[in-house]
This record gives structure tokens, C-alpha cells and sequence, in this order.
């Protein structure tokens, strides 16, 4: 897998940042030292035993103590943690230090997926979410695995080489974990909390990680992906993505047909919904409901749906999606659900406007 583990590998990743080489040099440092204590401690044992066996006629020595030995076993043992303390210490130190960072990613976790805002630099303002699109035919086992199964997404988080790029993270609803073991970082995203990591990749490429914190039925389906590349790809690629933005930006306050609301919804609901509520609208029962004939909400007045969809639903897994979507997605996709499969249309309020969820939001 590109930026993922080798085939048959068994040991750590040998990393792109100078942190996880550190990380894998102390796991060989303290587990050779480790080693030497064992062989050490169990070879004396072992030889103590068979050498000197009642059959072959030991005798014990009878003595009460001897400062020397008390000395040695005390001094040596604090030596040697010492000498594994200092640099595990230190790399967990500048693990930590966040300071003098050229760019600055906030990162916040939802289920399931991630939502990238960059404070600053070239790219500032941008913001998307990063949903997974391995087909659900793959994950069903109906379609052949590609190598980057359950590990791609649709927005890559874009980063400029050899730069300190600090992470900003935070979660909306859960703990979730960011990790990309190529880079050595690991933090927890903890709602109501900010907490904070960083990395500087040293090599262009893509590198990929997944949410390390159990965070719910689809924990599995987290991925993470880092595009490293060089600085002026980087102002390029920025570049294009604030002229996307502002060319895409979606007036609240336009009135939308109907077809155009039903296939931007289309698409909204593929990247966000269709996890739990099924391509069919069906749901799974016991879980999530079905919103192919539902008379409550989907069927009914559309104020219900969109306070649910702005607010999700207490005591259910149905997600708050006010910060995760705009009023045209929210409106879109509700419009959608209105429509689609034996709904047809048929309920009150086929068509949801933008300006409708912006009078409830």
C-alpha cells in the first residue's frame, strides 16, 4: 500500500520525520537493553540451578550480606534506567513542543470522517471534510479489495515538505485519534477540548494512518491520508482550492429547482448518509431508521428534518451536521431524501430551500 505497511512487515515504520526515527531507535534501544537483562538475569539463573544442584553435592554458603552486592544491584539498575529514561524523555519533549510552526491544520473528528480548516499560509480559509470512498460493494465483500482498501479518501490533507506543520485537534462528537505512523504522531481528538501535535515530513509522497481511538460502528472507516509534497506544488495546489472555493460558494439566499437540489443532494448524502441509512433509504433495522416512507420526518413537515439534521437526535447515533454542512447541503440532501426511492414526493414540503434551514439554524 502506498504510504501504508509493507507486505509481511512485522517492524515498526522507519518513518519520514525525524521524531519516528527517534521513536524506532529507542524501541531498539530498550528492547536490546532488555534483552541483555534477560539473558543476564535468566542465564545466571538457570546456570545457578543446574551447577549447583542438591544431586551434585552443593552445599550452600552460609554469609548474611555483602555491601558490595547491595551497592552494585542498586546503582546499576538506576544507571540503566537512567540511560533509557534521558532520550525517551527527550523525544517525548519535542513530541510536545508545537512552538515556531510555519503552517497550522485544524483537525476535528466526526463520525466518521475528518474535517480539515488551515489557519494560515497560503491556504488559509480552506476547509473540507475527508470522507472515505472505498465502494461499499468492497467492504460488502462483492467486489475485488484494491490495495488501498478502507485507507483512501476524497481531500487529501495537503502539506508542504520539509515544513513544521502543527495539527489542531479537537472532535464533535466523540474521542477519536489522529494517527499516521509514518510521521510518529498519535493524538487524541477530545471533544470540548483542543490538544495539539505536529510533524515535519521529510520525503514528497502519500502517507496514510486511521482514527486509533474506538469511536463508534464505524470506527473502521476513519482514514487518514497526508499528501506531502514540495512548497511550489503546495502554493499551487492552494492556489486552485481558494478559486474552487469561491467559484462553489453557495448562496443561502438563491432559489434552487428542484432537480438541481436532488442531485446536489445526491451527492451529500453518498459522502454522509448512506453508512447508516443504506443506498436504499432502507436503514438497518434496530439501529438506524429507514427514511424510505417515513411519515415522522422525511414525509412530514420539513421543520422536524432539519432541526434533526442540524441538531442530530438525542439518545441515538444521528450526528449534529450544522457545523459539517452548509444550508444548501443540509437543504439538498433533505430535499433528496423527499424524493428518492417510494417517497416520490409525496409528503408535505417536497422541496426544502436554502433559506429555510438558514431560518432555522
Amino acid at each position: 500500500m502506498p504510504g501504508g505497511p509493507r507486505v509481511n512487515q512485522l517492524n515498526l515504520h522507519e518513518g519520514v520525520t525525524q521524531i519516528q526515527q527517534e521513536i524506532v531507535w529507542i524501541h531498539w534501544m530498550m528492547l536490546i537493553i532488555c534483552a541483555i537483562i534477560f539473558v543476564g538475569v535468566f542465564g545466571a539463573m538457570f546456570y545457578s540451578i543446574f551447577m549447583h544442584r542438591k544431586s551434585r553435592g552443593a552445599v550452600p554458603a552460609k554469609f548474611h550480606e555483602h555491601v558490595g552486592v547491595e551497592i552494585a544491584w542498586t546503582v546499576i539498575p538506576f544507571l540503566i534506567v537512567i540511560g533509557m529514561a534521558l532520550p525517551a524523555t527527550r523525544t517525548v519533549v519535542a513530541m510536545k513542543d508545537t512552538s515556531s510552526a510555519d503552517l497550522t491544520v485544524k483537525v476535528t473528528g466526526f463520525q466518521w470522517k475528518w474535517g480539515y480548516e488551515y489557519i494560515d499560509g497560503p491556504a488559509q480559509g480552506v476547509k473540507f471534510l475527508s470522507n472515505l470512498t472505498t465502494p461499499r460493494a468492497q467492504i460488502e465483500g462483492t467486489e475485488p479489495r484494491s490495495d488501498t482498501y478502507l485507507m483512501e479518501v476524497d481531500n487529501e490533507l495537503v502539506v508542504p515538505v520539509d515544513k513544521k506543520v502543527r495539527i489542531v485537534l479537537t472532535s464533535n462528537d466523540v474521542i477519536h485519534s489522529w494517527m499516521i505512523p509514518e510521521f510518529g504522531v498519535k493524538q487524541d481528538a477530545m471533544p470540548g477540548f483542543l490538544r495539539d501535535t505536529w510533524f515535519r515530513a521529510e520525503k514528497v509522497g502519500v502517507y496514510r494512518g486511521q482514527c486509533a481511538e474506538l469511536c463508534g460502528k464505524d470506527h473502521a472507516f476513519m482514514p487518514i491520508v497526508v499528501n506531502v509534497v514540495s512548497q511550489e506544488d503546495y502554493d499551487n495546489w492552494a492556489g486552485e482550492q481558494k478559486k474552487a472555493l469561491a467559484s462553489a460558494a453557495d448562496d443561502p439566499n438563491k432559489e434552487w429547482t428542484q432537480d438541481e437540489l436532488i442531485a446536489r443532494g445526491n451527492t451529500v448524502y453518498t459522502a454522509n448518509c448512506v453508512a447508516c441509512h443504506q443506498a436504499n433509504g432502507k436503514g438497518l433495522p434496530g439501529t438506524f431508521p429507514a427514511l424510505d416512507g417515513d411519515e415522522k420526518y422525511v414525509l412530514g413537515p420539513m421543520k422536524d428534518q432539519i432541526l434533526t439534521v442540524l441538531n442530530g437526535h438525542p439518545g441515538t447515533a444521528m450526528a449534529a451536521f450544522r457545523d459539517q454542512l452548509n444550508d444548501v447541503e443540509i437543504a439538498a440532501v433533505i430535499t433528496y431524501t423527499r424524493n428518492a426511492w417510494g417517497n416520490a414526493g409525496k409528503g408535505k414540503d417536497p422541496v426544502v430551500q436554502p433559506a429555510d434551514v438558514k431560518a432555522l439554524r
